[in-house]
C-alpha cells in the first residue's frame, strides 16, 4: 500500500502568539521540519504540507522536495485545512492518509508505525489514542477522502466522520502522551484531541 503522510501546519496558532508552523523549539528545532521528519521516517512515501496563516514564511521553512498547499480558508478552522488536504491527495496515487499536526513535539514515527500498521486498505479508518482518549495521527484510507471532506466543517476535523464509521483506536500511550502544545515552548502543555 502506497501511504502519504498530511501535516496540517495552517492555524494562525492564537494561544502561541504565532503560528506553530513558524515555531522553534529552544534547540531551535523548528516543529514544522520535526513534524516532516517524523512522517518520513515513519515509512509515509510522500509528505505533503498544509500551510496557511504567514503561509510565504513557513513555505520557506519546507524542505526541497515536499509539496506545501495553502489553505486560503485556514481561519475557517481544521476542516478547512483538512478539507484542503484530502483534495490535493487526490492526485496522488496512495491508498492512505497519514494525518497529523504541527504541534505534536512528542509524536515519534514508532506511533506513526502502529497506527499505520493496523491499516488493510483504501478503506481502512484508524486513529491513536492515548489512555483511550482519540488523538493523532489518524488513517485515513482513500475510499473516505471525498466523504470527509465533504463532511468537516469547524475546528473539529474529521471527529465525528471517525465516529459514525467505526474508527478504530490504536493504544499508543506507551509510546507518546499525544499531547498537542498550545504555548510557547517551556510553558504548560495540554491535552488536545482531533
Amino acid at each position: 500500500m502506497s501511504v502519504v503522510g498530511l501535516l496540517l501546519a495552517a492555524g494562525a496558532g492564537s494561544r502561541m502568539g504565532r503560528p506553530k508552523a513558524l515555531v522553534h523549539d529552544p534547540d531551535g528545532t523548528s516543529w514544522l521540519v520535526r513534524s516532516i521528519e517524523v512522517l518520513r521516517d515513519s515509512g509515509c512515501d510522500e509528505v505533503v504540507v498544509v500551510l496557511g496563516a504567514q503561509a510565504d514564511e513557513a513555505r520557506a521553512l519546507v524542505p526541497s522536495g515536499v509539496p506545501a498547499v495553502v489553505a486560503q480558508d485556514w481561519a475557517d478552522g481544521m476542516a478547512a485545512s483538512l478539507r484542503c488536504g484530502l483534495r490535493a491527495l487526490a492526485t496522488t496515487d496512495a491508498d492512505l492518509a497519514v494525518v497529523t499536526l504541527v504541534d505534536l513535539p512528542d509524536v515519534t514515527a514508532e506511533v506513526v508505525r502502529r497506527v499505520v500498521a493496523t491499516a488493510t486498505g483504501p478503506r481502512a479508518l484508524a486513529r491513536a489514542s492515548y489512555d483511550g482518549l482519540p488523538g493523532h495521527p489518524v488513517v485515513l484510507g482513500r475510499d473516505h477522502w471525498s466523504a470527509i471532506a465533504d463532511d468537516v466543517t469547524g475546528d473539529e476535523g474529521a471527529k465525528g466522520y471517525l465516529r459514525r464509521h467505526d474508527c478504530a483506536l490504536v493504544e499508543c500511550g506507551d509510546l507518546a502522551t499525544g499531547a498537542d502544545q498550545d504555548t510557547p515552548p517551556g510553558a504548560d502543555v495540554e491535552a488536545g484531541e482531533a
